[in-house]
């Protein structure tokens, strides 16, 4: 007896993994139409195993940014975050004619936290065409944490300027901080 309850007990684990392992399942003999004049409990009708996303990341959104070193803002603006990994930033602390966006990467590295690489050109303004030429490209690099609300991020940061002409300025580091955009 307990050789065969081990066993059916074994069989029914199995069962249950691989169905929520399974990615999507119909049952009902195909898709047959429903048998007019059956009983309700009867009639045949397709299923589909519908998967939970448990790994919905509470980052994807827009957010105010702030970026602050040595007690100063060196910069803000916003950035969305999207959920198949990608970034965007639009700097208000530079000019349109230098360049304001940036465009990166994220993962998230544990529990609310996630890890963010973005780039951003940086241009000498001109009035005349080819209207700048390229001075340096920018490294940040961002390290965050979404407090319990999901509303709020802090963390820190790194900016490396790579000056076309050579060596740049030491790196620049700080806190970062964000604060979701929603549409009310």
């Amino acid at each position: 007896m307990t050789i065969r309850w081990k066993a059916f007990t074994s069989g029914l684990s199995s069962l249950a993994l691989i169905t929520l392992l399974a990615g999507s399942a119909r049952a009902g003999c195909g898709d047959q139409p429903e048998q007019k004049g059956a009983p309700l409990q009867w009639q045949l009708k397709p299923a589909a195993f519908v998967l939970v996303d448990w790994d919905r990341d509470p980052i994807v959104g827009m957010w105010k940014v702030q970026f602050t070193s040595g007690g100063t803002t060196i910069d803000f603006g916003y950035s969305q975050w999207h959920s198949d990994g990608t970034e965007i930033m639009n700097s208000g602390g530079h000019t349109p004619a230098t360049q304001n966006f940036c465009l990166g990467v994220w993962e998230r590295t544990g529990h609310n936290a996630y890890q963010l690489n973005h780039y951003a050109l940086s241009y000498i303004p001109s009035p005349n065409p080819p209207y700048g030429t390229l001075a340096a490209t920018v490294n940040i690099r961002e390290y965050v944490t979404l407090d319990h609300s999901g509303n709020n991020f802090t963390g820190t940061f790194t900016i490396d300027i790579v000056p076309v002409s050579g060596t740049g300025p030491p790196q620049i580091a700080g806190t970062i901080s964000g604060q979701r955009i929603t549409v009310k």
